[in-house]
This record gives structure tokens, C-alpha cells and sequence, in this order.
């Protein structure tokens, strides 16, 4: 890195194009400078982003350092940014959808108890509503809106009876979302 650039400026780049948080030593590893020139520069830095009026801030998480988006534009971040679901979220997903709406306790007859877990996680990210049965012990789920503006999917038929058919809507839904690492159940 050249040395005519600012201190604060160097680790502002290092924070953004590694876009996790980073202790001292690796930011100053990153910049190529002692603990105490890292530690000057983030504090610099903090107190920059701190003085004007900007999206983004510098922040000490449990990890180390993070540049990243204010948490006064937490809805915009979860409106703009793809939802990550693993295989098994999907599936779960793709099962609530054909039977929609379906009790909670036949889905997990359908997918097993991991379910659960996917369930909890469909819910925060708004992909689906849970509510307590009238007629049951259990929880109704149904889609919400989010799942048909998210998967461009304007309607589903109610029941597909074929394993074949709901297979395809599992392999449809997957092949919607963004590449990523997944673990099935």
C-alpha cells in the first residue's frame, strides 16, 4: 500500500473489501503497521464515520472491527437483500406452499422433527405466518406474501398429491435461490 494514504483510509478499504469484522492484529497484519498505528487509525476512523451523516458506521463487535450499514436501515437491508435459506429450509418451505395452509404437526409428520428449526426460520425471515389452531393443539402455517414477491411465483396449485410434482416445486424453489453452501435437514 502506498504510504502517503492515511492511516484511517487504509483501514476503512481493508474493513470494506473484507466486509467481516477484523481484530487489530489482522487489520494491522491487512495494512502492514504495528497494533498501536491500527489501533490510532480505527479510532480515527470511528470518529469519522461518527461526525457525518452516512449509512454506514464502524463498529466493535465481540469479533473485532466492522464497517457496516446503521441499524437505522435494518428494514431497507432485509427488503434489498436475498434471503438465504439452506436445502432443507427450502423443502420445508416448498411443503408449507403445496399444502398451504397446513398444520404444524403434519408438516413435521411429513418432514421429520427438523422441521422445527426450519419453521422458526421461515417465519423470521417473513416467508411464513404461524398462528395458534382453533381446532387443534397445533399451528397453522401459511405463506405470506413475501414468498410470492420473493419467488416470483403468483399462485400454487392447494394440494399436489404426486411426490413427483411436489419433487419438482422443491427443485423449482432451489433453483430460485442465490448459490450458496447448503446443509440438507
Amino acid at each position: 500500500m502506498s504510504n502517503n494514504i492515511p492511516m484511517a483510509s487504509k483501514i476503512e478499504a481493508i474493513l470494506y473489501l473484507k466486509g467481516k469484522p477484523l481484530s487489530i492484529s489482522e487489520i494491522a497484519e491487512y495494512a502492514a503497521c504495528d497494533r498501536f498505528t491500527a489501533e490510532e487509525g480505527i479510532i480515527e476512523l470511528m470518529e469519522n464515520y461518527s461526525r457525518r451523516d452516512t449509512a454506514l458506521e464502524v463498529v466493535e463487535t465481540e469479533i473485532g472491527y466492522s464497517l457496516q450499514v446503521r441499524s437505522d436501515f435494518h428494514d431497507l437491508v432485509q427488503a434489498l437483500i436475498p434471503v438465504e435459506l439452506g436445502v432443507g429450509a427450502l423443502r420445508t418451505l416448498a411443503a408449507i406452499a403445496l399444502h398451504n395452509p397446513i398444520l404444524q404437526s403434519e408438516l413435521i409428520n411429513l418432514r421429520g422433527s427438523g422441521a422445527y428449526q426450519h419453521v422458526q426460520e421461515l417465519v423470521e425471515s417473513g416467508f411464513v405466518r404461524k398462528r395458534r389452531d382453533n381446532d387443534s393443539r397445533s399451528y397453522a402455517l401459511q405463506i405470506t406474501p413475501k414468498f410470492h414477491q420473493y419467488f416470483q411465483i403468483e399462485q400454487l396449485p392447494q394440494i399436489l398429491t404426486t411426490p413427483e410434482k411436489e419433487q419438482q416445486l422443491e427443485l423449482e424453489l432451489e433453483g430460485l435461490q442465490p448459490e450458496q453452501e447448503t446443509i440438507e435437514k
